[in-house]
């Protein structure tokens, strides 16, 4: 039997539109629920650890087939956030202090679980004077003492107003460097209010200014009311700060207090992106219904360091 995972209500504070037709989802967007010995193991590992995964806390309709690899997207900084973004299901409100053995903590999962390549994310914590900047690099530092032909991406906040923490992180490097501009601009005031387009966009340009050499990924969300041209302007904005790898992916209400999904977008319609998108010049787009930035993570490196080879004539 095919079953949808539908995410948990976490905060009741994000209303929005609570009274708007909820579209019927497609059969192109169903997945099969959890439930594989080795998922379970997965599920054991995380707890044991006493870690925050983002795959349980944002819902993934992929956490099934991910941790039946395996494969887990750990959240570091806590499980609550300072922004109430109209689209997440991460709890907001004032987070607690930062766990000094979260480092090993994740270190020893890693190792537990056998990563290759591991995803590194986090809430947003604007209550620190350094976003967080130095504990996602005390993470890397960790993970690559114990780890170290593992190979890490972290999916970063923005630092909005925080001095010196892009920096910090870049310093630590990880293999790919992370930051979703989640939707085009005109949606950001009610999908995204506490951040800035721009800056955003500013932030992956820095990231190649500081190291010319890492990797850079961004991803949005679609089925939120944008326009066909806002995306393909996207893609020049994120062209234009040389980002390496873009992925599109389908935007799935988590509850009915959440931004509605306005459109459930075709499958032709994201191999369309794909190929506009590499035609832009990205060196790597994944660009499908159920296409989330950590999903095939792994693989997508591998690609990813492949093109830059063959790029370079190697």
């Amino acid at each position: 039997m095919v079953t949808l995972i539908e995410a948990r209500p976490r905060h009741p504070e994000k209303a929005h539109r609570p009274d708007a037709e909820i579209l019927r989802k497609p059969d192109w967007i169903r997945v099969r629920a959890p439930g594989s010995p080795v998922y379970r193991e997965t599920q054991q590992i995380v707890r044991d650890n006493n870690l925050v995964t983002v795959c349980e806390e944002a819902g993934c309709p992929n956490i099934g087939e991910c941790w039946s690899k395996k494969h887990a997207t750990m959240m570091i900084m806590g499980e609550i956030c300072t922004r109430a973004c109209a689209f997440c299901n991460v709890r907001t409100g004032m987070p607690g202090p930062l766990d000094p053995n979260e480092p090993e903590n994740v270190a020893r999962a890693v190792q537990k679980l056998g990563l290759e390549h591991v995803v590194i994310t986090s809430v947003d914590r604007d209550d620190l004077a350094d976003g967080g900047a130095n504990h996602f690099a005390a993470v890397i530092r960790a993970i690559r003492a114990s780890n170290p032909r593992t190979t890490i991406e972290i999916l970063t906040p923005d630092f909005l107003r925080k001095e010196g923490a892009l920096e910090i992180v870049v310093a630590a490097k990880p293999d790919v460097f992370n930051h979703n501009l989640e939707t085009v601009p005109s949606k950001y005031l009610k999908v995204r209010p506490g951040a800035r387009y721009f800056h955003s966009i500013r932030l992956l340009q820095k990231v190649k200014e500081l190291d010319p050499t890492m990797f850079t990924k961004s991803g949005i969300m679609v089925g939120l009311g944008e326009e066909r041209h806002e995306v393909l302007q996207l893609m020049d904005d994120l062209r234009s700060a040389d980002v390496d790898f873009l992925t599109i992916g389908q935007y799935l209400q988590p509850t009915k207090k959440h931004h509605p999904v306005l459109k459930f977008v075709h499958p032709d319609e994201f191999k369309s992106y794909a190929t506009v998108a590499n035609a832009k010049g990205f060196a790597l787009v994944s660009s499908s219904p159920l296409t989330r930035s950590s999903h095939h993570a792994g693989e997508d490196f591998a690609a990813l360091k492949a093109a830059r080879m063959a790029k370079l004539g190697h």
